[in-house]
């Protein structure tokens, strides 16, 4: 038997691309990753405990969300990062207002994106650990 035929080894899937597009689509339109048919939130912070269409419950475990800090802390730190630098040494906005500017967005991005780090990881849950259809 060679090698990479034994059952522990994971077998590449087929149209894997196209799923990982799909569940990108679906996470920018905040819809279930599952169906893609509802929405995920009720209103600007409160989510569906469950997709009304397919049964897919969202939380798989208490805490699962945490991860999705990753991905606001993750997208506020780069921008953060590569912006500032870029306009305080070409010195394109004055020091003080870039740095006015740069703490309300540290302030404000992540409360304004906190639906899409959400569902984000949902997708990146879904791609990474399929849930049984």
């Amino acid at each position: 038997m060679h090698w990479r035929q034994r059952r522990f080894w994971p077998q590449p899937r087929r149209n894997n691309s196209m799923r990982f597009w799909q569940l990108v689509y679906r996470a920018v339109r905040l819809q279930c990753p599952l169906c893609g048919q509802t929405r995920l939130f009720q209103n600007m912070w409160r989510m569906h405990a469950a997709c009304s269409h397919c049964g897919c419950e969202y939380e798989r475990e208490r805490g699962f969300f945490l991860g999705s800090i990753y991905f606001n802390y993750g997208l506020t730190a780069l921008i953060t990062a590569v912006v500032y630098p870029l306009l305080l040494f070409n010195q394109i906005v004055a020091e003080r207002t870039l740095l006015i500017t740069v703490a309300a967005f540290v302030f404000l991005f992540p409360a304004w994106f906190f639906r899409y780090a959400r569902s984000f990881w949902l997708a990146f849950d879904e791609f990474f650990d399929p849930r049984p259809r």
